[in-house]
Order: C-alpha cells, then sequence, then structure tokens
C-alpha cells in the first residue's frame, strides 16, 4: 500500500489530456504559450468579474479564471472608457495560472497583448461557460484527487466492484481468471490505483495503459484478457464498493460463519465493507466470491441475511412452540 506524491499539473498537460467526446474542453490556446508550464494548484475555477471591477481583496487568483459572455463585454466597455490598461497591468500581476474564454469567443488585442507581456496563457472554447465548468471540474477533481496504490486484483461480479488483496501467491490472479470466464470483468491487475473522488467514494483502475487488462498467471505467463475473452470482459475503471482479503486457512483461527460480524477496510478515509475468505482445498472461490456480490447488492438494498436469520431465531426461541418443545409442565 502506497499513497502517491501530490499531483503537478500544468496548462500544457490540461490542453494535452485525451478525453472521450462527452468529456471534452475543445481549448485551443491563442495567446501567452510561453505560460503553458504555469502550474495549475487547485481543481476549482474562478470568475474574474469583481477583480476586472477593481475588487481584488479575496481574489481567487490560483484558480483558472474562466470569462463568459458578461466578462467580455465588460472587456470591450473598459476599452472604450480607456481605463483597460491598468485593469489588464493589476489583473495580470497576479500568477494567474491562465484564461479561458468560452462561447467561442475571442479576447480584444489588448487583452492579448496584456497577456503576451507577461506571459499567461489564453485558451478559448466552443462550449458555454455551464458546460465548461461542469466538465473541467469533474476532470480536474479527479486529476487532484487523493490517490494510492494497492497491491491487488480489482473485478466487477454482478456490477459490484471487488477489490481481492491477499499474500503473493495466494491465487488472486487465478480467481480473478475464473470469475472472468464465467462472464465478469476485469478491471486491474496486480496493481490498482485508488483515487477517493468527493471523499466518499473509492475508483479504482489500472496504473498503466500499455499493460492494462493483462494478467500474469503462475506456469502460464502473461495473457491478454481482452483477446482471450474479448472487451465484454474488461473495464477501466470501477467504483471499490467491496475488499475481499484471500488468505490461507488458519485452523486455529475462528471465522464468521453467520455473518453478523461485519468487518472494514478504511482506504485513503473511506471505509469498505470487507470479507475474509480462507482458501482450502475443495472450496469454489469463484462461486463463494459470485454469492458474496449478490450479497453486497442485497445489503445495499436494504435486506441483510444474517440479521434476518438471528431474528427469525430470537422470535423463534420467545415462540409458544420453542417453550413447548424445549420445557415441560412441570418447569411452569
Amino acid at each position: 500500500m502506497k499513497e502517491k506524491e501530490p499531483v503537478n499539473f500544468t496548462v500544457l498537460d490540461l490542453l494535452s489530456l485525451e478525453l472521450k467526446e462527452q468529456n471534452d474542453l475543445k481549448l485551443q490556446c491563442i495567446a501567452g504559450r510561453a505560460g503553458l508550464s504555469r502550474e495549475i494548484s487547485v481543481p476549482d475555477l474562478n470568475r474574474p468579474g469583481l477583480a476586472l471591477a477593481g475588487f481584488y481583496d479575496s481574489f481567487a487568483w490560483e484558480r483558472l479564471q474562466i470569462f463568459g459572455r458578461g466578462e467580455s463585454a465588460y472587456l470591450h466597455k473598459i476599452e472604450e472608457d480607456g481605463v483597460a490598461a491598468q485593469i489588464y497591468e493589476k489583473l495580470f500581476s497576479y500568477q494567474i495560472p491562465c484564461c479561458i474564454f468560452t462561447n467561442d469567443i475571442r479576447p480584444t488585442d489588448l487583452f492579448i497583448a496584456a497577456a503576451e507581456a507577461v506571459g499567461c496563457p489564453v485558451l478559448t472554447t466552443e462550449l458555454n461557460s455551464m458546460e465548461l465548468s461542469i466538465r473541467i471540474i469533474r476532470i480536474l477533481h479527479d486529476i487532484f484527487a487523493p490517490k494510492m496504490i494497492m497491491h491487488g486484483v480489482l473485478v466487477e461480479v454482478f456490477g459490484i466492484g471487488i477489490l481481492l488483496i491477499g499474500e503473493s501467491g495466494v491465487g488472486k490472479s487465478e480467481t480473478a481468471l475464473a470469475l472472468i470466464e464465467r462472464g465478469h470483468r476485469l478491471v486491474a491487475d496486480d496493481v490498482v490505483e485508488i483515487h477517493c473522488l468527493n471523499g466518499s467514494m473509492l475508483m479504482g483502475q489500472g496504473t498503466n495503459k500499455v499493460i492494462g487488462h493483462h494478467m500474469e498467471i503462475r506456469g502460464l505467463g502473461i495473457i491478454n484478457v481482452t483477446h482471450l475473452f474479448g472487451v465484454g470482459a474488461i473495464r477501466d475503471k470501477k467504483q471499490i464498493q467491496l475488499v475481499i482479503q484471500i488468505e490461507d486457512w488458519d485452523p486455529k483461527k475462528v471465522y464468521d460463519r453467520i455473518g453478523t460480524d461485519e468487518l472494514t477496510m478504511e482506504i485513503l478515509g473511506v471505509k469498505v465493507p470487507k470479507l475474509e475468505i480462507p482458501v482450502k482445498p475443495g472450496r469454489n472461490l469463484a462461486i463463494i466470491i459470485e454469492t458474496a456480490a449478490m450479497n453486497e447488492r442485497l445489503k445495499k438494498m436494504g435486506y441483510h441475511s444474517a440479521r434476518e436469520f438471528n431474528q427469525n431465531i430470537l422470535r423463534w426461541l420467545e415462540s409458544e412452540s420453542a417453550r413447548t418443545m424445549y420445557f415441560s409442565r412441570d418447569d411452569y
């Protein structure tokens, strides 16, 4: 288990992101290319309307500055009034990461010249301000989310993201392979990168796209899951909803046989349900894990099998039939 170092993310990295169409920011740099190495340190945005009006108290200069139709119209007004030069000088005296103009608006020549003078990148996008804000905040929060690396295998079983952990050689990859053969999906093998989103959700994925969706099986070597089982057998990322620790059978250890003991494992400050499954000849781990996934789904729907069983036993013990069975008339 290893926590990753803080993110070093620049404006150039933002422009270089390979995003799917629904997340594409459609950004283009039109000025200030000398400042593309400026670091983006916080995953937030700012509308600089108050700053342009001369109010700089609590100015969030470290955020990405978004210029929509209102801010652009105000830039034209201050240039007509002849006060733009002083306002731009004050604005760019801060180490702003970059300025982004939405709705395919091109900033004025005076604004571009002021940005070029200090090396502040100016970007444009055809997206409107709201759509850009939604997309870029989602992307930045994912990039800046707390991360860590764990040794294990992440699979999706009946829609539940299950992280298999345990000592090396205990059979995690072999168990995952059996699950894939039964129609479930592999997310990452051996090394899992975990992101904590919104402080409450853990998202797991592989650490490297080049070697992603490959598995190492002792005695067999490296196999490509995509080529062997098809694209339906893989997934890029998945929320971790259950942790299963696979361990060698210990005859001296008392294992939970009812299911009322609910174990949890804390990862990046988030508690995740945990099960301990011992390995022993004759135990079909794939079927056990499938059952654990379905049982976890039932729990999320409000049905807890072990608790209901316990309550039924208690109700029966209090019933007349139980007293008749275990007590004679002389005991009353």
